[in-house]
């Protein structure tokens, strides 16, 4: 096995393991959890909110997209109010020019936001200082705060209502299970809704 061969099969297997980990420690049950708040509050007219940056600001996008057109080919439904809150680079940019990026997430949930929506947070470190604002001005307007984090939460936990956290410092293997978990708690939010039969498959 050459070096490249190696690093390819050593990275999979180390993906594989943490999310096992995961499992075995019950952590991913609190997606479930967080699968209830969210359809809850859409239920009640409410949307989602989500943030991050880099990485975690694309698997923003990419959830948001899940529930704004189709999760699954076979189930054609309606849309599902969800906002990922980095998909204006004229804001992001003029926020980061005109007062600084750790305000940018905080600003449009003080102008995006209303009490009842559900703010979604990722951040890999628990310590990126524009999610942790937005988190605090979200509990300040009664939106309830969610978080995926890794390395150990940093300074996150005590900003949200509940979290599912990563038990790596590995920033690439926290994003795969993330974007795992993403792909979970869409799929529950879609099918609480469908069940309950407030939104209807075309």
């Amino acid at each position: 096995m050459n070096i490249h061969e190696e690093l390819a099969t050593n990275s999979f297997i180390e993906s594989a393991k943490l999310k096992q980990d995961i499992v075995d420690s019950g952590e991913h049950k609190k997606i479930i959890t967080m699968a209830e708040i969210i359809a809850s509050s859409i239920k009640c007219g409410n949307k989602l909110l989500i943030c991050g940056n880099g990485g975690s600001a694309a698997d923003a996008q990419h959830l948001a997209a899940e529930l704004l057109v189709r999760l699954k080919p076979h189930n054609n439904r309606e849309g599902i109010p969800a906002i990922a809150l980095s998909m204006d680079t004229s804001t992001i940019t003029a926020c980061g020019n005109d007062f600084g990026y750790e305000v940018l997430f905080e600003r449009m949930i003080e102008t995006l936001g209303h009490k009842g929506d559900v703010l979604l947070g990722i951040t890999t470190s628990g310590n990126s200082e524009n999610v942790n604002r937005a988190l605090v001005a979200a509990r300040k307007n009664g939106i309830v705060c969610l978080g995926f984090l890794g390395s150990g939460g940093g300074s996150s936990p005590e900003l949200c209502d509940d979290f599912f956290l990563v038990p790596s410092n590995d920033t690439a293997r926290i994003q795969e299970s993330h974007i795992t978990a993403g792909h979970i708690l869409m799929e529950l939010i879609e099918n609480i809704l469908i069940e309950s039969q407030f939104i209807t498959l075309r």
